[in-house]
């Protein structure tokens, strides 16, 4: 954009004073473009950037922390202000805050500060399961509605990602407790769990209107270049036999070898499920059907799926919900009952770590503070720890932590991160 000369200064002169929002979240390409608009440091151009190095967790999108760490050496005539007074949370949060963030090595030193007034120590939950994590945050917001004056729509639950939800959304629907999520979905609605819901569906009851429903939705998944015009022609000869969908697949005369072909790999699929419907276990069913399907390798991100996928995870906590029953069909009404999210809705607000950047609410509950989530084995530590440091300051006056003991069906650490908040480094 910027290798001529004549037109990076067209540019210069056009825009000789620059502003730069978050600029911890900037990555080296958006650096480049300013260093370009600026030119040599004189009077006709300025900058003036606002960033906390903190709060810098974007790197999977690119962004560079090293950007505000280095703007003085690359800058170095510039001045710079610290803007330490917190006007959001108690002494308490902040001094939580403080102590967490002080273990890492590279970042700008401050100190916050607040004339808010004395709050709540940081409380702690330890739970023995995920469960036992999802019934105690319930019960203590319920305690916080009744008992303490608080709003639904006051309080959140943290994650650090989006599999979380599940365990959380399917005990504040058990209380009654209104929720929204964010993203707008609930666990059961996103995109891969859908998939192997549908294909349940299908297995449990073909010739229903839901089984109709199901067929239409997963054809195609994964790709079986079945298109609009063979589900149309499908559709009329059903309604005209007065017939399910799955049967006219049998019935229905199909004169392109490659289509026929097809659907026909699609009942070897399916017709061994359906044959044993009543009697199949629901979570081995769906290991089955992710592995005769290829099913993780096509939702994944990567072009091989990795254990720590987020789409993957979402997989694996939709196995941990089915194991909890018997046959499918119980399993299906169980996630019926978990209706579509309202977003207007007053309730508690459910959201991911980053979802919740610029946010702030009266109580916080920062859940899964386990080795392997929060921080994740993948990432960055510090990083991992910027994260965790920008969902606890969201909390204005109440700020819950919880780890347990089992997590993902099996033994979990408690992170390190709680005891960082209690012990700031030397």
């Amino acid at each position: 954009m910027f290798e001529d000369e004549e037109f990076t200064l067209n540019y210069r002169n056009e825009f000789r004073h620059v502003l730069v929002d978050e600029f911890q979240d900037t990555n080296p390409a958006q650096l480049e473009i300013v260093k370009r608009l600026l030119g040599e440091e004189n009077e006709e151009t300025s900058l003036w950037a606002c960033g906390d190095d903190w709060q810098s967790i974007y790197a999977f999108n690119g962004a560079s922390v090293g950007n505000i760490l280095n703007f003085k050496r690359m800058f170095p005539q510039s001045q710079e202000f610290i803007l330490s007074v917190n006007y959001r949370s108690t002494p308490q949060i902040l001094k939580a805050c403080g102590n967490l963030i002080s273990h890492n090595i590279r970042k700008i030193n401050k100190e916050l500060s607040t004339e808010n007034p004395d709050g709540a120590e940081v409380i702690v939950l330890e739970c023995r399961t995920e469960e036992d994590e999802a019934v105690q945050v319930a019960r203590e917001i319920q305690d916080l509605v009744n008992a303490k004056g608080y709003k639904y729509e006051e309080i959140a639950v943290l994650y650090r990602a989006n599999f979380q939800s599940r365990m959380i959304e399917e005990r504040l629907s058990q209380e009654k407790i209104p929720y929204r999520i964010e993203n707008g979905l609930n666990f059961y609605e996103r995109r891969e769990v859908k998939g192997l819901l549908d294909y349940l569906r299908l297995i449990w009851d073909p010739h229903s209107e839901k089984g109709d429903e199901s067929l239409k939705q997963i054809i195609n998944v994964p790709n079986r270049y079945l298109g609009k015009t063979f589900l149309q022609e499908l559709g009329a000869y059903a309604q005209e036999q007065a017939i399910s969908l799955y049967e006219a697949l049998d019935r229905m005369p199909i004169s392109l070898w490659y289509v026929r072909r097809s659907v026909r790999e699609f009942q070897n699929l399916l017709n061994p499920f359906m044959e044993n419907a009543k009697a199949l276990d629901p979570v081995e069913t769906i290991r089955q059907l992710r592995e005769r399907l290829d099913y993780d390798r096509y939702i994944a991100e990567d072009e091989i799926p990795l254990p720590d996928d987020v789409k993957v995870a979402n997989l694996n906590q939709l196995e941990l919900a089915a194991s909890m029953f018997g046959e499918i069909g119980s399993f299906l009404d169980h996630t019926e009952t978990m209706g579509p999210v309202n977003r207007n809705q007053k309730g508690v607000h459910l959201m991911t770590i980053h979802k919740s950047k610029g946010l702030e609410f009266r109580v916080v509950f920062l859940i899964g503070l386990v080795e392997g989530i929060l921080p994740t084995k993948k990432g960055d530590i510090e990083e991992e720890r910027r994260i965790c440091f920008v969902g606890m300051s969201r909390a204005m006056q109440l700020l819950y932590l919880t780890w347990s003991e089992v997590y993902l069906g099996v033994p979990s650490v408690k992170s390190p991160f709680l005891e960082e908040i209690v012990h700031p480094a030397v």
